[in-house]
């Protein structure tokens, strides 16, 4: 069966979604990247299940994380913050711990396409993504533009497929 054959036969899979926004700064009002990525997932299709600011870090991700991943109506754990290199950056150790197998080539292709848009900065970026209790979990940058790169180029644009993949 060809790629396009399999992607064809995804069609009618509708993903249920978490979103996690990962900030010390930002609240359900101001969270304009978590509402982004919940207004693709909708538009696309998809059902949002769960939506949550927390802060970025391990004492509170691990347990929500681990909480959402064992949900029987969650398909997919999409984040958004906390990706970057600063001190604070606490997201991507939380995750990679979680990913069995990763799929190296979200990171790869995000910092590709972010390198299109903005350049060497790109490199800054540790996006990632991968299977985690047999489940779909992507992490994405915080900016706005960020998750609509991420979202619209690489999650939505496969995720259909992934699940169909992962349900076999």
């Amino acid at each position: 069966m060809s790629y396009d054959q399999h992607v064809r036969g995804a069609q009618t899979i509708t993903a249920r979604c978490a979103v996690l926004t990962l900030s010390d700064t930002r609240t359900e009002e101001t969270d304009k990247s978590g509402r982004r990525m919940r207004e693709l997932l909708e538009a696309d299709g998809h059902a949002v299940m769960h939506y949550q600011v927390l802060p970025d870090e391990p004492a509170a991700l691990a347990p929500a994380l681990d909480g959402l991943l064992a949900r029987a109506d969650v398909d997919a754990v999409l984040t958004n913050g906390g990706t970057g290199i600063s001190r604070r950056d606490q997201t991507i150790g939380v995750i990679e711990q979680r990913l069995a197998p990763p799929l190296a080539g979200f990171g790869e292709l995000f910092r590709m396409l972010s390198w299109e848009q903005i350049g060497s900065g790109a490199m800054l970026s540790r996006a990632a993504g991968g299977i985690a209790a047999g489940k779909l979990l992507f992490a994405m940058p915080g900016s706005t533009a960020a998750v609509e790169l991420a979202m619209t180029k690489l999650v939505l644009p496969e995720l259909r497929h992934l699940l169909q993949e992962l349900r076999k």
